[in-house]
């Protein structure tokens, strides 16, 4: 089967940049939105994709207008979810907690946070019902590295060596199957 491309595109900074806003609803900063619609405007994109929380589904919607792709909305693209945690500055978590959800996710989700494996979960799902064409996916650094883990077999750790700044670019070359493979074609910060 042939393969298409996949292009995964972090929202712009959001207003409050720096803290653990996974399901936080943190809008992103005008500059932000006008950085994504940026770096989409070339990749002819037929398919057009965004996570519902509103970094996200912003950027989303200012490339459909751009670009005359219609704009989907899929919560499975949403960022991991830090639970208690969500909303707060890293400085004000407790050091050891935080230490041990940054070195193992799955085993030390925050209190009532989602586990990495319901994140990789959420996004193969997601991945599985991709039509084989080109897809823009605008959506979150934890997603994107849900999806390196999927589709590049990466551990956690590969995932989370990579880095993805605000409204960075990972275009991904994705070969669809019973399992999807992909290999990375491209990082753009």
């Amino acid at each position: 089967m042939s393969s298409f491309p996949l292009y995964l595109l972090r929202h712009g900074e959001p207003k409050g940049a720096g803290r653990l806003i996974g399901r936080t609803d943190a809008p992103t900063t005008a500059a932000g939105i006008v950085a994504c619609a940026g770096q989409a405007r070339d990749l002819a994109a037929e398919v057009l994709i965004a996570s519902d929380l509103s970094r996200a589904r912003l950027a989303g919607e200012a490339i459909g207008l751009e670009t005359g792709v219609p704009l989907s909305i899929d919560p499975r693209w949403r960022e991991l979810d830090f639970g208690a945690w969500d909303g707060m500055a890293p400085g004000d978590v407790e050091a050891a907690a935080l230490a041990r959800f940054w070195d193992d996710p799955d085993g030390h989700a925050p209190p009532g946070g989602e586990r990495w494996s319901a994140l990789v979960d959420r996004v193969s799902a997601a991945i599985d019902d991709l039509a084989a064409r080109p897809t823009l996916i605008v959506t979150h650094a934890g997603a994107m590295r849900a999806a390196l883990a999927v589709l590049c077999g990466f551990d956690m750790h590969q995932t989370w060596a990579v880095d993805l700044p605000y409204n960075c670019l990972l275009t991904l070359r994705v070969w669809p199957g019973a399992t999807p493979t992909a290999q990375i074609a491209g990082l753009y910060p």
